[in-house]
Parts: structure tokens; C-alpha cells; sequence
């Protein structure tokens, strides 16, 4: 097999991926998004073509020969985004590590080193593939020269290649008759003038006939009878006038093939690039789904941890425990993690081998309620060095009161799935880092301890991924199922292990935390609403809510019989059978053999998109049809038969509330996500029935009235809207009679439903164009409305631009709660993300109060009911409601105080506004 040689442009790569690649930032604000972009290129050609010999090119930031030929070459190019200037850099010291050879030459392009290295290789067998975004690099596309084309869209990036053949086969030119065309037609992004008057057809035909400009110029100045380019009758004598720059045009458009470039070829093999110093590079960019590519069992990491898990000393004596305990509480901190003592499998980690042995055992796990019996150890660290094991005895009542004790504080991470170990009181001085770590940032990922002793402590360690790949390894090479994760007499899984550097970073990295949200005054929004948070939620989950399971079982059926007979309809619509599932078998139905009008062609066919079909469902049954197949199909196996798996032995669902997931600080729900139950159609409602509260109990539903829009008036002191809402008025209905100018009684519904959209769009930073999609207006009309709102409310105006100017002064937001958000994009250059940010400086403090308020109201009601002996409980919270699940005999008290601290769980400058009803399902009571 032919050696084969990948070369790589790497600003053009780059660029492309920048654009291409959503904004991605590390923890350190380092902007990453090129970087992974072009990386991920990268290593997509080099898999592709399995090439043994791989190098990049770069320009350097001075004057090239070009430019000494024609001052004005690349003139109109506008200066590199700042948020791609920096991670330039970045990506060459990621290819340095890698072993990539990096090429650049003052003087000379990157394309003209390319140019010269592929020829160079070329000349001695060597198959060679160029990847740019440059189409200037085509004209060195031959018989053993591959050019390939990426574009990005979406995330996803797709690879053209090009042959001397395919060059030809899409501009009609060779590689080399292709510098002739550009030559004549100029390229406005180089600044290169071509032939004045001439464009891209009349070049095409010029080429085609003649093949250069230089036989083109001949026949033109020997008066040729057959040039006369089509709708041209001048083209000959503009060549000639403009011979010079015709000639200027194409040196600068010839890639210089014989450049001064020192390039060894052995230079460029392949080998050892996933290797410590890459790894540790692309740990620090944070870029996870590239550490897939490093053997890290094959790397000796281990040695630069700078934990030493063999200081752990293994404690089995509850003497000793106290000891450490006692320790503990002369310190004052001390870190801790709990590990269940059981062998966790891999597949438990997954859950859906498990769901498929026992659906009952599953949800128990997910939950994380196991088998009382069972045991569980705690590793606990102070500082000094000092780490503990404790095993095969119950320390959970001595761990109890030592995190009561005044002066004491237990720093952990996780803290809501170890309470099903160790259930600590609200009261006690236990504190998530991870909570506090989301706290600081909320827009990352993940909130481990590799992440915090990398953010905190400068320190890097193993990741979850990394640790069960060891466990893998060293699983072949030595039987009895345990990690040698430590060396010494400490023998530990992998769970065991996480749980060891869980106490230890808790314990290290306290400190420094603790002051970060301190200089971020975030300290009481952390101490006061979020840490009781953890309780609430832990409550919630262990509560669950019962399920009728026998009337989803029910209407799981009505819905498959209705699915199949929509699809023995849409058969004998069709003509014939075929996957409807599959848009692109679709899409050739419906455009290509029914020949609907209005379809989308795309590259993978026509599309099949909801939005496209709602346009066409009107005046196509078949349509209407597909559209309901598709809810029913989605409300089958999301809901009917999705929500089967979840249930419990003791017949109730137990989801997780999650409350480091989103940027505005709202929680979210999983498996399943209770959230997201349907409530906007009549089927889908029906699902709501099929949750009851148990015998005895009903259910009381409360949620807030328009409390962002109350929000909205309080922070931004608009007098109007207060008043509004001081006098109880209708908000939609005076701010239709504000807008439109007419008395309030004369307000039309629909001028109403208008003044709605535009009430809750302002709150989200709706655009004009965005309100006109909704309300189906022009956008004159949309953006008539919204100046006339904030010509009716300008303090909302006011208020809303300050925010956006806060955010490009100080780069983040922040609530009435102080919740911070950065908006690392509100100065970017690029304008969609500037836009996105200007519009998130907006809406998040409104939003992200919202979130904290709901929070706060949640812990008083949680901490309320049980104080007050109440057998009521929280069951589930879906963004603005809250749903309890209340003894008959508790009701009418329970409904009172569910109201007053839902009311008052903020003083805003209008009164929060909250609504209760009862029922015996949870459709009934909402």
C-alpha cells in the first residue's frame, strides 16, 4: 500500500470550524468551539483516509509576495474574530504535542506551502489529500492529489472531494483552467480585480473555449470571429483593456508549487499523537468527547496524580472512627463521600440491562433506594493527609451529630443521592460542592470532582470514563474484579475510588469555593435557597407520586389501535405500503409520486419537517393524518409505554428534580421528565388523569399567576405596569387598551390574545420577526406592536437596554436573588451569537428570579408541612406549579398554607399571585 500524505490548511479549518461549531467555552473562559471543530475534521479525514503521514499549514501575520505585487491584495477582508484569534495558538500547541509538524514561512501563503509539499510528494508516489475551505486549492487537484471541502452546518460537518474529474464536473474547468477563470472573474474575498465587466459565465465561456487567459488574449487582439461571449458583444476588447490586470490576477491567483519550505516527510509519520502531554492539553480545554480517543490505560497517568489514594488508611473499628470524627470537629472541616458497599456492574451505570431484568429493581436504583440492609462505607478526609475508610460498621448517627455541631462544617458533592445513605437533617452544616461549584458557573456541564479539583485546585484527575477504562484493563490482566485504583494494601472499585477522590477534593477544595461565591456575593442565594433546596428535592423524590397503572395500560392500547388505523389509512392514501417513520420513503411520497406543492428539497431529500407539514395538513387528508400518526406514535412511547418502566414496586413514580442543569436556575426533570406531561391537547391531558393521589388523599395544584410579567414590573419600576397590576386589572387587556389606544371595555379578544404575545415575547427579547411568526402578522405589524409597548411601558425599554448594557460591561446577569449568568458572547462579533446573549441579558435575571422564587417557595411549603406535622407532601414542581399530595383531612389547611408561602416567598413591588385547586387526578386538580 502507497504512502500517503494528509495536509491540512489550518486557518481556513479553523475558521470554518469557528463558524460552524456553536460557541463552546472551558471553566477558564477560553473559547474552544474552532478548536474542537477542527480537531474533530481532523481526525475525521485522517480515519477516513487512513493517512500514515499528516501536517498542517499556517500563515504568518506578515506580507507576502502578493502583497509586494498589489498593495491591495486581501484589502477587504475584515480583521479575525477575537474569539478566533485566541484559539489559534491553542491549536498549535495541541498539534505540537501530537507530534503534527506544523508549516508556515514568511513571505509565503499556507496554500503555497501546501501546493509545494503535495507536488513534492506527489513527485515520489505519494498519494496525497489537502483539506481546506479554500476552493483556490482545487487548482491543485490531480491524479494523486485528493482535495477535500468541509462545511459545518449544525454541528455536523460533511467532506467533499475532489478529483481532477469532480473539479471539471462542477465549473466545467481542470484544475489548472481553473486559476484561468478566476483570473478573469476576480475573487472578492482575496481582492483580486480580474477582467472589469467580465462575470462568472461569460469567464466560463472564455475558458471553455480558449483554456487560458493567454490564448484568450491572442484571439481577441487577432480579432477571432467566434469570440463573442453570449450577451457580451464587448468581452473581447474589455480582455484587452484590461490584459494587465488579467495578468496581475492570475499570478496572484497561482499557488506557488516550488515555495522554500524545509519539510522532512518522515518528519510527518503518524505516531504517538494521543499521547500524556496531548491528553493532559485537551483535559484542560475541556473538550470530553475528544478524551475518547487516548488509551488512557496505556498512558502512566497515574503517576502525575497528585492524590495519593495509598494514604488512605482502611478503618473497621468504630473507635477509631470517633477518633477521626473527634478530629473532624477540632478542624472544623472535613470532607466526606459515601459508597454503597456492594459491587456496582457496569451495566448498572447504564441502567437499561437492568430495566430489562427487573423494571421494579430499576426504578428502585434510579431512585436510589436499595436494600436496607444493605451496607455502605464512607471515605473522610482531613486535611493533613489525612484520608479514612470506614467499613463493616453503621457510622451514619456519630457522622449525624458531628454535622450539628456548632463550628463544624462536611463538605461533599452530590449531596441529594448520598441522602439515601446517610439522611441528614435540613439543619445540619453539610455543604454540595458540586451545588456550589453550579452556583459560581452555572454554564458547564458537569460539576464532578475531576472538574472541581481542575477549576479549584490546579489539580487534575482521573474522570469516571478514565477510571472504568483502567478498571477494564487491569480486569483482563488480574482476576477478581477489583481496580488496583491505589497502590499499597488499599484495593478499591471504581465507585469506591470516585468516592475516595469525591471526600478528598470535598475537603481540599472547600476553601476556595466557598470564597469564590463569596466574591461573587452568591454566598446566601447558595446557603439560603439552594443547600434547603436539596432536601425539598430529595423529599419530593422519595415521596413520588402514584400512577393509575391499569389506566395507562388502557389507554396505551386505544392509542396503538388508533395508530394502526392511521396507518392502514395512510396506506390506501398512498397507494401503497411504506416506513412512515422514514422521512426521506416520506418525503418521495408525498412531493414525488402524490406531487404535493411546497415541499423542501434537500440533500438527503425532501423535507419532512412538522412546520412543512402544518402548511399542508389543511388541504391534504393524507397529511393531517401523518401529523396525528406522529403525536399518537409520540405520546405512545414516550408516555404510555415509557412511563411503565418507571413505576415501582410500591406503584408510585420516583424521578429525579435536578438543580444543576440549567443556566437560568429553573430545575429540571428525569427519568421521566414529570415536566414535560402534556397539557395543550385534549389526548394529551388524558395523561395527567392517569396520576392519583393515593386512598385518602387528594391533590391540591398551585401555581403562580403571570409571575414573570410581575417580575418584569417590579425590577424595571414601570408605573403603568405596576398599577395594573395593584388595581388587579387584566395585564393583557390594559395593555391592549395602552397599545391600541381605545378604551379598556372596547377590547377585542383578539386584540387582547395580541397584547399577550406581546406581553410574555417581551419578556423572552422577542423579535419582530419572531412575533409575527406567532401572532401570523407582517413584521411591520409585529414591530409596530412592540414599539408601541414600549412606548406605552418605557421604564420595561429602559430597564431591559440596562441590562443589556450591564451585561457587555461586567460579562454577566444577575437575579434579584444575585444568581449570576455569565454571557460570555454579549460582546462577541459574531452577530448571531451577540444577538442570542443581548436577548439572554434580557430575559435571564426576569427568568432566572422566577426560578429562585419558585425555589424559595418550594423549601417554605417542604419545611412548613413537616414542621407543622403535616402527612401532605410535595410531590412534583413543573416550573411555575406545584402539586401536593394532601390527606382529605389536611386539605383546606394544607391549600391555605400552600397559597401564603407561595405569596410571600418574595416582596416584590406587586403582589406574587398564586392560585390553588383540588381534584382526585392531577388534570382534575390543575
Amino acid at each position: 500500500m502507497a504512502d500517503k500524505l494528509l495536509l491540512i490548511d489550518g486557518h481556513s479549518i479553523m475558521s470554518r470550524a469557528f463558524y460552524g461549531i456553536p460557541e463552546l467555552t472551558n471553566s477558564q473562559g477560553l473559547h474552544t468551539n474552532a478548536v474542537y471543530g477542527f480537531l474533530n475534521i481532523l481526525f475525521k479525514v485522517l480515519d477516513e483516509e487512513q493517512a500514515d503521514h499528516l501536517a498542517v499549514a499556517f500563515d504568518v501575520h506578515e506580507p507576502t509576495f502578493r502583497h509586494k505585487m498589489f498593495d491591495g491584495y486581501k484589502g477587504t477582508r475584515k480583521p479575525m474574530p477575537e474569539e478566533l484569534h485566541e484559539q489559534i495558538p491553542v491549536i498549535k500547541e495541541v498539534l505540537t504535542a501530537m507530534h503534527i509538524p506544523i508549516l508556515s514561512k514568511g513571505g509565503y501563503e499556507a496554500d503555497d506551502l501546501l501546493g509545494t509539499v503535495a507536488k513534492r510528494a506527489q513527485a515520489k508516489g505519494v498519494e496525497v489529500t489537502i483539506v481546506s475551505g479554500d476552493r483556490d486549492l482545487l487548482q491543485l487537484s490531480d491524479e494523486k492529489i485528493k482535495i477535500c471541502l468541509p462545511k459545518t452546518a449544525k454541528g455536523v460537518t460533511t467532506v467533499y472531494n475532489y478529483y481532477p474529474e469532480d473539479v471539471k464536473n462542477e465549473w466545467n474547468v481542470t484544475p489548472l483552467e481553473f486559476i484561468d477563470l478566476k483570473a478573469l472573474m476576480g475573487d472578492t474575498s482575496d481582492n483580486i480585480p480580474g477582467v472589469a465587466g467580465l462575470g462568472p459565465k461569460s469567464a466560463e465561456w472564455i475558458i471553455d473555449r480558449y483554456h487560458t487567459i493567454e490564448a484568450a488574449h491572442e484571439a481577441a487582439l487577432s480579432g477571432d470571429p467566434e469570440f463573442k461571449v453570449p450577451r457580451k458583444p464587448k468581452a473581447a476588447q474589455m480582455l484587452i483593456s484590461e490584459w494587465e490586470a488579467a495578468k496581475l490576477s492570475k499570478v496572484l491567483a497561482t499557488i506557488n508549487i516550488d515555495s522554500p519550505i524545509d519539510f522532512e516527510y518522515d518528519d510527518a509519520k503518524v505516531e504517538g499523537m494521543f499521547n500524556e502531554e496531548s491528553f493532559e492539553i485537551i483535559k484542560k480545554l475541556e473538550l470530553k468527547s475528544l478524551i475518547k480517543r487516548f488509551d488512557v490505560t496505556a498512558l502512566d497517568l497515574s503517576q502525575k496524580e497528585s492524590i495519593d489514594l495509598s494514604k488512605i488508611k482502611c478503618v473497621t473499628d468504630p473507635y477509631m472512627a470517633r477518633i477521626a470524627f473527634k478530629d473532624a470537629a477540632s478542624q472544623g472541616a472535613a470532607g466526606f463521600a459515601v459508597v454503597r458497599k456492594e459491587e456496582i456492574t457496569e451495566s448498572e451505570s447504564g441502567q437499561l440491562e437492568m430495566m430489562l431484568l427487573d423494571p421494579d429493581e430499576s426504578v428502585e436504583k434510579a431512585s436510589g433506594k436499595g436494600d436496607e440492609n444493605e451496607t455502605a462505607e464512607l471515605f473522610f478526609a482531613l486535611s493533613g493527609d489525612r484520608f479514612y475508610r470506614f467499613s463493616g460498621f453503621d457510622w451514619r448517627e456519630e457522622l449525624k451529630e458531628l454535622s450539628l455541631k456548632e463550628g463544624v462544617a462536611l463538605y461533599t458533592m452530590n449531596l441529594k443521592s448520598q441522602l439515601y445513605e446517610c439522611e441528614f437533617s435540613p439543619d445540619s452544616n453539610v455543604y454540595d460542592l458540586s451545588l456550589a461549584a453550579y452556583v459560581v458557573n452555572p454554564l458547564k456541564d458537569t460539576y464532578t470532582y475531576e472538574d472541581i479539583a481542575r477549576d479549584f485546585m490546579s489539580e487534575t484527575l482521573p474522570s469516571e470514563k478514565e477510571l472504568r477504562d483502567r478498571f477494564k484493563a487491569e480486569k483482563k490482566a488480574v482476576n477478581g474484579g477489583k481496580s488496583l485504583a491505589a497502590s499499597g494494601t488499599a484495593e478499591f472499585s471504581v465507585e469506591e475510588t470516585m468516592g475516595a477522590y469525591t471526600a478528598i477534593v470535598s475537603c481540599d477544595a472547600a476553601e476556595s469555593l466557598m470564597k469564590k461565591l463569596s466574591e461573587l456575593e452568591e454566598t446566601e442565594l447558595y446557603k439560603e435557597i439552594e443547600m434547603p433546596l436539596v432536601y425539598t428535592l430529595y423529599n419530593m423524590q422519595t415521596a413520588g407520586i402514584l400512577i393509575d397503572k391499569n389506566a395507562l395500560l388502557d389507554f396505551g392500547v386505544e392509542l396503538r389501535a388508533g395508530i394502526e388505523e392511521l396507518q392502514k389509512r395512510i396506506y390506501e392514501e398512498a397507494g401503497e405500503e411504506f416506513n412512515i417513520n422514514s422521512p426521506k420513503q416520506l418525503g418521495e411520497i408525498l412531493f414525488g409520486k402524490l406531487g404535493l406543492k411546497g415541499g423542501k428539497k434537500t440533500k438527503s431529500g425532501y423535507s419532512t419537517a412538522a412546520d412543512v407539514l402544518e402548511k399542508l395538513a389543511e388541504d391534504h387528508k393524507i397529511v393531517a393524518d401523518i401529523l396525528n400518526y406522529r403525536t399518537l406514535s409520540k405520546l405512545n412511547s414516550t408516555y404510555a409505554e415509557g412511563l411503565l418502566g418507571y413505576i415501582g414496586k410500591d406503584g408510585r413514580i420516583h424521578g429525579e428534580f435536578n438543580q444543576m442543569v440549567t443556566a437560568t436556575g429553573r430545575i429540571s426533570s428525569t427519568n421521566p421528565n414529570l415536566q414535560n406531561i402534556p397539557i395543550r391537547t385534549e389526548l394529551g391531558r388524558r395523561f395527567r388523569k392517569v396520576f392519583v393521589p393515593k386512598e385518602g388523599c387528594v391533590f391540591i395544584d398551585a401555581d403562580y399567576s403571570q409571575v414573570e410579567l410581575r417580575i418584569l414590573a417590579s425590577m424595571s419600576g414601570d408605573p403603568k405596569l405596576i398599577e395594573a397590576y395593584r388595581d388587579a386589572k387584566d395585564i393583557h387587556a390594559v395593555t391592549a387598551s395602552q397599545v391600541f389606544h381605545i378604551p379598556l371595555s372596547e377590547v377585542t379578544p383578539q386584540q387582547r390574545r395580541n397584547a399577550k404575545a406581546v406581553n410574555f415575547g417581551i419578556v423572552y427579547g422577542i423579535s419582530a420577526f419572531g412575533l409575527s411568526e406567532g401572532l401570523s402578522i407582517s413584521r411591520n405589524e409585529a414591530k409596530e406592536y412592540i414599539e408601541r409597548y414600549f412606548m406605552t411601558y418605557p421604564d420595561v425599554k429602559r430597564y431591559l437596554d440596562s441590562q443589556v448594557d450591564f451585561a457587555r460591561e461586567n460579562g454577566y446577569i444577575r437575579t434579584f436573588f444575585g444568581r449570576r449568568r455569565p454571557v460570555p458572547d454579549i460582546n462577541a462579533s459574531n452577530f448571531m451569537r451577540r444577538s442570542f446573549s443581548e436577548r439572554v441579558a434580557m430575559n435571564s435575571p426576569i427568568q432566572g428570579t422566577a426560578a429562585d422564587i419558585m425555589k424559595k417557595a418550594m423549601n417554605d411549603v417542604d419545611r412548613a408541612l413537616r414542621e407543622g406535622g403535616f402527612k401532605s407532601r410535595i410531590v412534583v414542581q413543573v416550573h411555575d406549579e406545584l402539586l401536593i399530595e394532601a390527606p382529605l383531612e389536611e386539605k383546606d389547611e394544607v391549600k391555605a398554607l400552600l397559597i401564603e408561602k407561595m405569596q410571600n416567598a418574595a416582596k416584590l413591588a406587586v403582589l406574587l399571585v398564586a392560585d390553588a385547586s383540588e381534584g382526585y387526578n392531577w388534570d382534575e386538580a390543575h
